[in-house]
Formats: C-alpha cells, structure tokens, sequence
C-alpha cells in the first residue's frame, strides 16, 4: 500500500513539474561496475565476509562437537559435571552470536570496511551526478538500477554516460 501512495505521489509530482523542469536517469550499479577500485573494493570484501563466515563455520562446529560429546557422555556425568558442560555449551554459543555481531552487526567489521573502501568511491560518484545535474539543470536524477524508483524511461534522458565521463572512465 506504501509502494502504491509513493508512486502516485511520485507520479503528481513529475506530472505537475515536467512542465518546467528536467529529469534525468542514471545506473548507479553501471557506473560503479566500470570503476576498477570499486570491483577491487568488492573483491576484498567479499573475501572477508568469506573468511568472517569460515570463522562462525568452524565455531559452529565445535558447539556441535561439544554438544555431541556432552549427548554420550551425559549419563555417566555427575550433575556437578553436566552443569558444567551445559555452562560451556552455552558460553560458546554466547561467543559464537557475539562472533557473527562483532563481524555481520549494523556496525560490526565487515560495515566498517565496507564503509573504508566503498563510500569514497560513491561518494565520488554522486558528485559527479550532482555536477553532470547542475550542468544540465536537471531538477531529478533517478537512479534506474533502483528497482522501485524507476517503473520505466526513455534511455535518451540517461545520463549514466555522462557520469562515467566526468569521472573519466569513459
């Protein structure tokens, strides 16, 4: 119902300012796959998150292991001993949450590097919108790669080439 509100307020508001004003689309997701730093920066990322999950993988595993040994053994155990036992399986999947937080949180490890290597290189590319919209007196610039911004448009107003010009890709 959100979605429907936003598009017919979206499409009142070209409706009523196509009459003196410009839109112009660009593919943000085009442009930052030309950028090599960006494919680079994408590369180590993804090589972390698959290290970070390798990690959680194997402390996993040993939770698995623990509990496991803990089943067979279990009735031969003093009560003092699975109280123990129990304690250890729980501190280690206390530590096993506290892993993926402090690598796959809203502000764990991976965000952070993330927000190292890539926010520079958008934030060059949304400069280089901005200076490609000031130069045309575009009053919007729609990024087509969105999936619920754009429902259709004419490619003679996409100004992702140009974008990738004034960053000098092209």
């Amino acid at each position: 119902m959100k979605k429907i509100a936003f598009l017919f307020s979206f499409g009142m508001l070209v409706a009523f300012s196509m009459q003196a004003q410009k839109i112009a689309f660009v593919n943000t997701q085009e442009i930052l796959n030309q950028i090599p730093e960006y494919a680079e920066a994408q590369e180590k990322i993804d090589g972390l998150a698959k290290q970070y999950q390798e990690n959680i993988e194997k402390a996993s595993k040993q939770i698995d292991q623990l509990y496991s040994t803990y089943q067979a053994d279990k009735i031969l155990l003093s009560e003092s001993m699975r109280n123990q036992r129990e304690e250890e399986i729980n501190k280690a999947k206390f530590n096993l949450s506290d892993l993926k937080k402090k690598h796959f949180g809203s502000d764990g490890d991976l965000y952070k590097e993330r927000q190292k290597l890539i926010k520079p290189i958008q934030d060059k590319v949304y400069t280089a919108i901005q200076e490609v919209a000031q130069k045309g007196s575009y009053a919007f610039v729609l990024d087509s790669a969105s999936d619920v911004a754009v429902l259709y448009y004419n490619s003679k107003y996409d100004k992702t080439d140009l974008v990738l010009k004034k960053l000098g890709y092209l």
